[in-house]
């Protein structure tokens, strides 16, 4: 615990520094590192279960997700009086999502056809190389595109990482001390659903402090974050049946006391792209 507190007090305040001060280009293109350290992760946990990916083509797609994340979030659209609309190029080229998830499947065939690997390979490279942009890359990436909404995009970026933390945090210390019914034994033992409604109300009581910063209602805010804290810990869930799968304990030891990078971004895969998609819904100004 001492090791992994003193790793989260190193690590904390650069992320929080870098989110609010960093330009967007490169905060974006840190995201972009983060998620590929995840991504060599994971496909090193398929390659303990037999499915050994294409993984420099996975790597490289990886790179053209986040920039066609980069690009979209740079098209300001503008509409004005009698339905009219303005569509401002703000990045020079574009590219979207569709056509970077194109690439990666055309790029995969052409692999699977000329390899020089066994046949019986090339179905589990292309599919441990399809499932780690779908869920790693393309969820995470979002992060991207939830910094460029403006004018709150980097609060909305700070929020999405404190409800994260401070869930686990409080998770932790209910688990440890009130935890009495197992969540799911079979994937994380010691997680309980005592410790995981601490979880919840963490991220509830951060919405509460960012919606009077953030000055958007606190009642949105308090729903975004709880269904992101639960789409966070299915994240968390979802990972530790990765490694359970592949009979590890971390998915990495790049940061002393978490674990690998995957460790530490599990909840925040599919936290951020909830609350991207939720703030679009139910508070962004139409």
């Amino acid at each position: 615990m001492l090791l992994r507190l003193a790793t989260a007090a190193v690590l904390i305040p650069i992320v929080v520094a870098l989110v609010w001060w960093a330009p967007a280009i490169i905060l974006a293109g840190i995201a972009a590192v983060v998620a590929t350290l995840a991504l060599v992760e994971f496909l090193n946990l398929g390659d303990r279960i037999g499915l050994r990916g294409f993984k420099l083509w996975t790597y490289f797609c990886t790179v053209l997700i986040f920039y066609a994340q980069f690009s979209l979030g740079r098209i300001e659209t503008r509409t004005l009086a009698g339905g009219l609309s303005m569509v401002r190029d703000a990045a020079g080229g574009t590219l979207s999502i569709d056509a970077a998830l194109l690439i990666f499947l055309f790029g995969s065939v052409v692999l699977g056809l000329l390899t020089k690997r066994p046949l019986h390979d090339v179905l589990p490279a292309i599919a441990i190389g399809s499932a780690a942009l779908l869920f790693i890359v393309l969820p995470f990436s979002y992060i991207v595109r939830l910094d460029e909404l403006e004018p709150v995009g980097r609060q909305l970026v700070l929020f999405t990482l404190v409800l994260v933390w401070a869930g686990d945090m409080l998770a932790y210390f209910v688990g440890k001390s009130l935890g009495r019914v197992p969540m799911a034994p079979a994937l994380s033992p010691k997680k309980t659903w005592e410790g995981a409604l601490g979880n919840v109300l963490a991220s509830m009581i951060v919405a509460v402090l960012f919606a009077r910063w953030m000055q958007t209602d606190v009642i949105t805010l308090v729903v975004i974050a709880g269904v992101a804290n639960i789409a966070g810990q299915a994240g968390d869930l979802i990972e530790s049946a990765y490694k359970r799968g592949a009979a590890v304990k971390d998915s990495g030891g790049l940061l002393p006391g978490h674990g690998g990078v995957l460790d530490r971004i599990d909840s925040l895969i599919l936290a951020t792209p909830a609350v991207w998609i939720l703030y679009q819904w139910l508070a962004r100004p139409q």
